[in-house]
This record gives C-alpha cells, sequence and structure tokens, in this order.
C-alpha cells in the first residue's frame, strides 16, 4: 500500500473514532495499523486497529472498518501450549456482519467483495448493532464485515498474536507493508 493510501485511510479512521466519541492519546493514534493483507484492496479486504494493551493474560484494541470492508476469515490458532486467542466483538458503531460456523444464512447481507467467495467457508451471520456484543472461541474460522456507514468494533481478548493467524486466502500476508 501506497503512503499516499495509508494516511487517506488514516484519515477516515480518524473520523469515523470522533463520530463514535472515542479518544485517543497521541500514541495510540500514531499506533493505528492500517492491514491490507497484502491483497492491494483496502477498501474491500482489510482492517484497521488499535492495541491499547497486549499482555500475556490479555488483550484490548478497536477495530475500524470502512464501508463494506471485510476482514478476511481466519482463526486463532493454539500456540505455545495456549488454546489460542478467545475474543469478544463489542459494536460501537455502525453495523458489523459476523460470520462463523453454524447454519448457513441464507440471505446474507454482506456484500462479498469481487472472486472472493472462494476464501469464505463459513456462513452463519451474527448483526451487531452498537451495544452488542459476541465471544468467539478459539481456533474457531471467522470473518466480518462492516455495513454500509462502517463500523468500529472494540475487541476483548486473550493475548493477541496476530502473527500466528491462519486465513482461509494463502495469499494474506498479515504483516502490513507500506511504500513511498
Amino acid at each position: 500500500m501506497s503512503r499516499k493510501e495509508y494516511e487517506s485511510i488514516k484519515h477516515e479512521c480518524m473520523d469515523l473514532l470522533n463520530k463514535a466519541g472515542i479518544v485517543l492519546s497521541p500514541s495510540e493514534t500514531e499506533s493505528l495499523e492500517i492491514a491490507d493483507f497484502g491483497l492491494g484492496r483496502i477498501r474491500e479486504l482489510g482492517l484497521q486497529l488499535i492495541t491499547y494493551i497486549n499482555t500475556n493474560r490479555y488483550c484490548a484494541k478497536e477495530l475500524i472498518l470502512l464501508p463494506f470492508q471485510t476482514c478476511p476469515e481466519h482463526l486463532h490458532p493454539p500456540v505455545n501450549n495456549e488454546k489460542g486467542k478467545e475474543e469478544t466483538f463489542r459494536c460501537r458503531q455502525g453495523l458489523v456482519y459476523l460470520y462463523v460456523p453454524g447454519p448457513k444464512t441464507e440471505n446474507p447481507h454482506s456484500v462479498i467483495p469481487a472472486n472472493y467467495n472462494l476464501y469464505l467457508t463459513v456462513w452463519h451471520e451474527i448483526t451487531l448493532h452498537p451495544g452488542e456484543q459476541y465471544t468467539i472461541q478459539p481456533n474457531t474460522p471467522h470473518w466480518f464485515q462492516a455495513g454500509k456507514d462502517g463500523a468500529i468494533v472494540s475487541e476483548f481478548s486473550s493475548t493477541s498474536t496476530d502473527e500466528n493467524d491462519i486465513f482461509t486466502d494463502p495469499n494474506i500476508n498479515r504483516m502490513p507493508v507500506i511504500t513511498d
């Protein structure tokens, strides 16, 4: 992703956070991670996040999604004799369509990015409105997408080791690369 695109996405995320009344410290603003997953389709397939804390016991993050932006399907596997990350998503603003194993939702609300159906295997839709939450157990495949106005989700979890996440799409590079 180019530096110009990175700055544009960062500006949009700060607008969404301001609209939600979420105040960040200067260091938190500076640490905003913009992940395009190496796919070059950030507005369709990506995620922006701020990690408030991540210790060997717990983690707290803010996940920011642009309108209809999808975080690709992945799971949090066992790492170092730990079960894997258990996470609770709490919607703060907008709508979030979360997909987990279970009965397939016949008419999902998500807008699937072009040619991406191949990498989505779970189709049980859970719609989260502001104030609603859902807990995802370790090693559970899931993916999620914001509604038309974007979304902000607070994530509370056990220790996060994002570098160990397993994605359904083998083309994904979890760690962002920014070019000038």
